[in-house]
């Protein structure tokens, strides 16, 4: 009996029409893709990692340049002060030195007062020279460009006041030829 209930079950199975593959089939194409794409991500991925790497180091290197450029700046700007201040200390000094309004105990007076602000600058120039020249304590391109703008800044004080003073002198020369001219004029009644 049970091998009639066997068969009639067999034949059950086959009269019913049913379609099957058999076994599953693995399509290893698609699994070899995925495994090349993957590879490609990564080697991508690699390159991606060594430009951001070169990028941050380039923008190291301009930050750098950058720094260096804020410094030749400032040193330029200091140089110009200071042929500025020998311009004036060449002109308008012996200008004012010759003139006959200028009394002989001021002559000193005003020759130290210009010599001061020329020996200040060229105590700048001394510094920078350090500054530039040597690691000056082991400074950052930022401490150095931060003096430097300091000294930049005092350099330009000085012009304006080296040229307060020349002004000021200037004006105590016109000041005494127009008293002069009062003093000694013809009377005409």
């Amino acid at each position: 009996m049970k091998t009639k209930i066997l068969i009639l079950g067999v034949a059950v199975l086959f009269s019913l029409n049913i379609q099957a593959q058999g076994m599953p089939v693995y399509d290893n194409t698609n699994f070899v893709s995925l495994v090349k794409s993957l590879v490609e991500s990564a080697k991508q991925t690699s390159q991606l990692l060594k430009t951001v790497e070169f990028l941050k180091q380039q923008k190291e290197n301009l930050e750098k340049v950058n720094s260096v450029v804020k410094q030749l700046n400032a040193v330029r700007e200091i140089s110009q002060n200071n042929q500025r201040l020998i311009g004036i200390m060449q002109n308008d000094l012996r200008e004012i030195l010759n003139s006959p309004y200028i009394k002989p105990e001021e002559v000193t007076r005003v020759s130290e007062s210009f010599n001061s602000i020329v020996q200040n600058s060229l105590e700048t120039m001394d510094f920078i020279d350090q500054i530039l020249s040597s690691d000056y304590l082991k400074m950052s391109d930022a401490e150095r460009s931060e003096i430097l703008q300091q000294k930049e800044m005092q350099s330009r004080e000085m012009v304006v006041e080296i040229s307060m003073k020349t002004k000021r002198y200037r004006d105590i020369i016109s000041f005494r030829k127009m008293q002069d001219k009062i003093n000694n004029r013809e009377a005409n009644f």
